[in-house]
């Protein structure tokens, strides 16, 4: 089997690596890729924001899998031209991917669908902003209502700040707060059966103890020792199932990766947000322990045979992933920066690329260094052995992965 993969960051780079370990998969071919994803792909050159290039380049490429990784690329249309072509596709339709692209659609669903979330308006002006932070109050939640890389959502108890945050947005989805917690499910759908992979938990403020603004991600680790055995079966039957039914009934199957996004609340898990991709850095770490080979169970989702396919198989043991961030994010990142030490298994490239031969940052998060281990413990040491050996003018990292739930 060929599998082409879309997308440049960490998260191809993890499911380019998979892809390439699993013994049906003949060749896998990443466009545009990076640096790192070199290593492991053959990359081509596309524009993954141009549906038809995409999917040019699938046919051209002889590509019998398409597995789609950023959300902007999804939210226009890419599956949609791809799968046109007769082209299995992993990733849902532009319509379904609004569950990710309007916070504001999302909610809607959510609510038709009676999941747990929390309570949320839609404001554009400074008095409809203004009612609603006052409404809900602190700590004030305002979350971009498109895509903002993962960037796009403020929770702080400075008004002001919130007030600035949704001017700058223009149109934003305000929620009230929920406590407790938060964890990462991905579940794997083809509009119909749907299967999860182990739950996970990512840390998304630049700083240590949580300090900081927000960032796509920090780091991550998988599993949950902390989590209730009955966690992933109640999010099955309360959002997931329901979700999925509601999307059907719009008309819109989600076929694809649902992202859920939950607080574990005293009241039980409550979604914060979906996405309609694999989550980034979480992705490097769950990706680091599935033993069933990731193709097949792709293909069977892109196809619609999810409900035949065999039970997933995980390794024992835990994954730790530390990001290595540029000088500067997140805020406007220092680019260009000479980068050592990249090269070691477990390290996947994000932002990086290639200047007069050597590996050179391009964006804010730049590496994602992931081990395994027996346990939390050992994952976390083998982890941060491998961001030791990352030498980075300026670079940022948290020292507190997993630290909390690994008891150390």
């Amino acid at each position: 089997m060929r599998v082409l993969v879309i997308g440049t960051g960490g998260r191809e780079h993890a499911l380019a690596a998979a892809l390439a370990k699993d013994p049906a998969v003949t060749e896998v071919v990443a466009a545009p890729g990076n640096p790192g994803i070199a290593q492991v792909a053959r990359l081509a050159e596309v524009d993954p924001m141009d549906p038809a290039a995409v999917a040019e380049l699938a046919v051209r490429e002889g590509a019998e899998l398409v597995v789609i990784g950023p959300e902007a690329p999804l939210v226009a249309g890419v599956a949609d031209a791809v799968r046109e072509r007769g082209i299995p596709t992993f990733g849902p339709s532009k319509q379904a991917a609004q569950l990710e692209g309007s916070k504001t659609f999302a909610k809607d669903v959510m609510v038709a669908a009676n999941v747990p979330t929390a309570g949320a308006v839609t404001a554009e002006t400074d008095d409809q902003v203004a009612a609603a932070l006052d409404a809900f109050g602190k700590p004030y939640v305002v979350k971009n209502d498109g895509l903002a890389a993962g960037k796009g959502v403020v929770v702080t108890d400075d008004r002001d700040h919130a007030i600035q945050h949704a001017r700058e947005c223009g149109r934003v989805v305000i929620e009230e707060y929920l406590d407790g917690p938060e964890v990462s499910l991905f579940v794997v759908t083809d509009g119909e059966a749907a299967v999860p992979l182990i739950p996970a938990q990512d840390f998304k403020r630049i700083g240590d103890g949580d300090t900081g603004p927000n960032t796509g991600g920090m780091g991550a680790y998988a599993p949950l020792p902390w989590a209730d055995a009955d966690l992933v079966p109640t999010v099955m039957r309360t959002v997931v199932e329901p979700t999925l039914a509601e999307m059907r009934r719009r008309g819109t199957p989600f076929a694809g990766l649902l992202y859920v996004g939950l607080a574990i609340t005293s009241a039980g898990p409550k979604v914060i947000e979906f996405n309609a991709r694999f989550g980034d850095p979480e992705t490097q770490a769950v990706l680091s322990l599935l033993e069933t080979p990731l193709a097949g169970l792709l293909l069977a989702a892109a196809s619609g045979s999810l409900a035949a396919h065999p039970p997933l198989s995980w390794s024992a043991g835990s994954a730790v992933t530390v990001v290595v961030a540029s000088a500067g994010y997140p805020g406007r990142p220092r680019l260009g920066d000479v980068i050592t030490g990249a090269e070691a298994p477990g390290v996947f490239h994000a932002g990086t690329g290639v200047r007069d031969g050597a590996l050179v940052s391009t964006g804010g998060r730049v590496l994602a260094c992931t081990a395994t281990g027996r346990d939390l413990a050992e994952a976390r040491l083998n982890a941060y052995h491998l961001v030791d050996q990352i030498k980075m003018d300026g670079q940022q990292f948290r020292t507190d992965i997993a630290l909390t739930a690994a008891g150390v």
